[in-house]
């Protein structure tokens, strides 16, 4: 009953011909059902094959039935104050591998070792790791919320000379036209208005800078759509390219990754399933005008009501930590070759 419930059926719409937006698939090996060869979703350049047809916008507010209850910086503090004792023995090995993290990490073209490199959201160091194969640490600095995540990336030894800062990745703490590279994984989830992060993502960033953003994709099966909304924020892939759209980048690309024993399913989402880059073509801050901040972490907070959200957002952050489990076990048992 189990295997049923969490089967579920592939709905992604599909037509022929290109979208309003640009929005094209390239490569080979995209199927409807399963996608055995990771994509790369390009606004620049359109393939004639299938596309996605965008059904969502990135204005409309959050809807009641998504209350994504840890998508919210008070919530995801407290979160992590008990996640960052396990997250890199726990959390990490079910979804954000080194593989992964290698593969998501190659589109931020990571080519010369003085690069000045901002990692948002960097939590315990995981991603930094990567970054620092290919930049000097000195250059690297590492931006959260959470001081018990940036504690962890403290006791890494080749994170010893790169810069450790607490901070909003919707208020960034840098000067603009800063950074060569924005790097950012796993922390959109969390941002109670990923617009005005990307937004910071694009001041910050030096003329002819890249930004990269790494994080989760929307679920299509019932069951994982129920606790991904319960949880915290899934962006449909088109999303993630509106918002790099508006905030004014150019040559957007979204890289398909994903834990190798999915054998690319992404019907259950993924909490770290696609590597965006976009590139700064000019100097300043964006045009993109926007109004107030979503959430003011200095506003006081409810206590019942905060841990009312906390308690129903862990829980539904349970079936994610289950999930890998549950596909590896397919892995396993179901031969190669065949759809799992």
């Amino acid at each position: 009953m189990a295997s049923a419930m969490l089967h579920g059926a592939e709905n992604l719409t599909l037509i022929r011909g290109i979208t309003p937006n640009g929005l094209g698939f390239m490569g080979p090996g995209f199927r409807v059902r399963n996608f055995p060869k990771l994509g790369l979703v390009s606004c620049t350049r359109i393939s004639k094959g299938r596309t996605i047809v965008p059904k969502c916008s990135v204005s409309a507010p959050r809807p009641a039935s998504q209350p994504r209850f840890i998508q919210h910086k008070q919530e995801a503090f407290w979160f992590y104050r008990f996640l960052s004792i396990v997250y890199d023995h726990i959390i990490n090995p079910g979804h954000w591998t080194e593989d992964m993290r290698e593969d998501a990490l190659e589109p931020a073209d990571l080519s010369d070792r003085n690069m000045i490199v901002v990692d948002v959201g960097g939590g315990t160091g995981f991603t930094t790791l990567g970054i620092v194969k290919h930049v000097d640490a000195k250059n690297v600095t590492i931006l959260d919320q959470s001081p018990h995540q940036l504690a962890k990336a403290k006791q890494k030894e080749p994170l010893k000379e790169c810069k450790i800062v607490e901070g909003d990745a919707e208020d960034l703490p840098f000067p603009t036209d800063y950074a060569d590279r924005y790097i950012s994984a796993g922390s959109i989830e969390y941002w109670p208005d990923p617009q005005r992060g990307i937004k910071e993502a694009y001041r910050v960033l030096k003329l002819g800078g890249k930004a990269c953003l790494i994080g989760p994709v929307y679920p299509t099966f019932w069951l994982s759509r129920f606790f991904a909304d319960v949880w915290m924020l899934f962006p449909k892939e088109e999303e993630y390219i509106e918002w790099f759209q508006k905030a004014g980048f150019k040559d957007i690309q979204l890289k398909r990754i994903g834990p190798k024993w999915y054998r690319g399913v992404r019907r259950h989402g993924l909490i770290m399933g696609c590597s965006v880059t976009g590139v700064k073509p000019a100097s300043g801050d964006s045009a993109l005008q926007l109004g107030p901040k979503v959430e003011d972490v200095k506003e006081p907070v409810n206590p019942f009501v905060f841990l009312y959200r906390f308690i129903l957002g862990a829980m539904a952050a349970t079936y994610y930590v289950l999930i890998p489990i549950y596909m590896w076990l397919k892995d396993q048992i179901v031969p190669r070759g065949q759809p799992i």
